[in-house]
């Protein structure tokens, strides 16, 4: 199986089609947002991972996710947030995977949630914190 795609977003809804054929609406993707007070903030965006299974898989996995201030998911930096669980997607299909990781903020900057299947190929998205308004 595969991360075929991974984003910060503020909201996702599925929705039917003829064929029968499913569409997602994502709303508000991000790679950065404005902290709401001065730090140190905790915020609690959502992570949308979107995983394919090949029709010659099991469609069984765990997908991981852990938030680093390294862009690097194998450096030794600390982990700000991590979530581990398993899932079942039919052979040939998509599935999709919502993550609400809470994620404290020292200072402004950037993290990086790091995403993977069964110990697989890491897929890095960052998020940056900016000044408030």
């Amino acid at each position: 199986m595969q991360v075929i795609s991974a984003l910060f977003v503020e909201e996702f809804n599925m929705r039917q089609v003829d064929g029968p054929s499913t569409r997602l609406d994502l709303t508000g993707v991000m790679f950065s947002l404005r902290a709401p007070a001065p730090p140190p903030v905790t915020i609690e965006p959502h992570l949308l991972a979107l995983i394919h299974c090949p029709p010659n898989e099991s469609g069984s996995g765990v997908f991981e996710v852990i938030v680093t201030s390294d862009s690097d998911p194998e450096s030794q930096a600390e982990q700000i947030a991590r979530n581990v669980s398993p899932f079942e997607v039919e052979p040939g299909k998509f599935t999709y995977r919502l993550v609400r990781a809470e994620i404290t903020f020292d200072d402004l900057g950037t993290v990086y949630a790091h995403c993977r299947i069964d110990r697989g190929r890491w897929t890095t998205v960052p998020l940056s914190l900016l000044a408030p308004a």
